[in-house]
């Protein structure tokens, strides 16, 4: 029997499971994701309050107010990512837009809605083989690149390397040699001579007021390889910093890497230090060596006069440096300079 055929309503009629059912006996899906009609309008955030990213930690960001609230404290912050920024990455030295809980109290939680332009942003590859860049630091202004004269002994590859990423990424960068007590750096940096580094020798209980001088009032980054003792210079230019320090393995002759996450420090007298963990490899994937040569101004005015593709290294038929070397237009360690960071970049 159908519902059709309903005994308790049978007048002859054919229509008796029509005057029984009732519309309260039909089962209407849910409509699970509520009420409310979509759109595509967001919110513009005219409220959002401006900062700058100092640290990254597990999807946690800590960010520096701009102009903190009154009762901001020191005006850092905690915040999370907003969803509508999508899977666009934000990393140390960001500058950022908040909304939400931005007083910084414990237990707040603010929400970056938005990332502003990148001045400059540095980066490298896993090796020289691999395109994904892994952004270190965004709106930098300076590289320091640290290096120990001795224990362990000094890589002017990898230096070249992280001059390369400097120049690529727009910094200016800047070279401290530590543990000058132990070895004399002389025959390391006549390297560096053609290209106007600006240098600084450092050993235990020397002044660091000049090089405090060139840090201050900017962010620089600072990189090295693992045991050079950056961590024990970041120290003395930060009191209070208490990044940890280790010794170099006698067998091996490497560093143990102390610092493990890229963190911003203040600078008594302004400006921020950006210590990063310390590395052993540098990859240069993702630069091109026409973005090297922009980073040498006078040797990229004599290059125009270079035949089409030449690569500017030293076996380069009719390369336009070799002139210029020879009309004393150019340096000719400069231009050594050059084609060794050039090598860097095709090894």
């Amino acid at each position: 029997m159908s519902w059709l055929d309903d005994p308790g309503d049978d007048d002859g009629s054919g229509d008796e499971g029509f005057d029984a059912w009732d519309e309260s006996d039909a089962k209407v899906r849910p409509n699970r994701r509520g009420s409310r009609p979509r759109t595509k309008t967001r919110p513009t955030h005219d409220d959002a309050v401006p900062g700058r990213v100092l640290g990254v930690d597990r999807g946690r960001y800590t960010v520096l107010l701009d102009a903190p609230a009154a009762d901001a404290g020191s005006g850092e912050l905690f915040a999370t990512r907003a969803r509508e920024l999508g899977r666009g990455s934000i990393v140390t030295g960001d500058r950022v837009d908040l909304v939400g809980d931005v007083s910084g109290a414990d237990g707040s939680l603010a929400r970056i809605v938005r990332v502003g332009d990148r001045s400059t942003l540095l980066r490298r590859s896993a090796d020289d083989t691999d395109q994904v860049e892994r952004v270190i630091v965004a709106n930098a202004e300076q590289m320091l690149v640290v290096v120990a004269a001795a224990d362990p002994e000094p890589r002017p590859r990898l230096v070249d390397r992280y001059l390369v990423a400097a120049l690529d990424a727009g910094l200016r960068p800047l070279l401290v040699v530590t543990k000058t007590d132990l070895a004399d750096p002389s025959d390391f940096l006549a390297a560096f001579d053609g290209l106007g580094l600006t240098v600084f020798r450092t050993r235990p209980g020397d002044d660091l007021d000049p090089l405090r001088a060139e840090l201050a009032h900017r962010w620089t980054v600072a990189v090295g390889h693992s045991g050079v003792g950056k961590s024990t210079l970041v120290n003395a230019l930060v009191p209070g910093a208490d990044r940890a320090t280790g010794a170099v393995n006698t067998v091996t002759g490497r560093g143990r890497h102390t610092s493990s996450s890229t963190v911003s420090l203040p600078l008594p007298d302004g400006g921020w230090v950006v210590d990063t963990p310390g590395v052993r490899s540098f990859g240069l994937g993702h630069v091109h060596p026409d973005a090297l040569l922009r980073g040498f101004p006078d040797l990229a005015e004599a290059a125009e006069e270079c035949p089409r593709g030449c690569t500017h290294l030293g076996d380069a038929p009719d390369c336009a440096l070799d002139d210029a070397v020879a009309d004393g237009g150019l340096s000719a360690a400069r231009v050594d300079s050059f084609r060794r960071l050039l090598v860097a970049v095709g090894d």
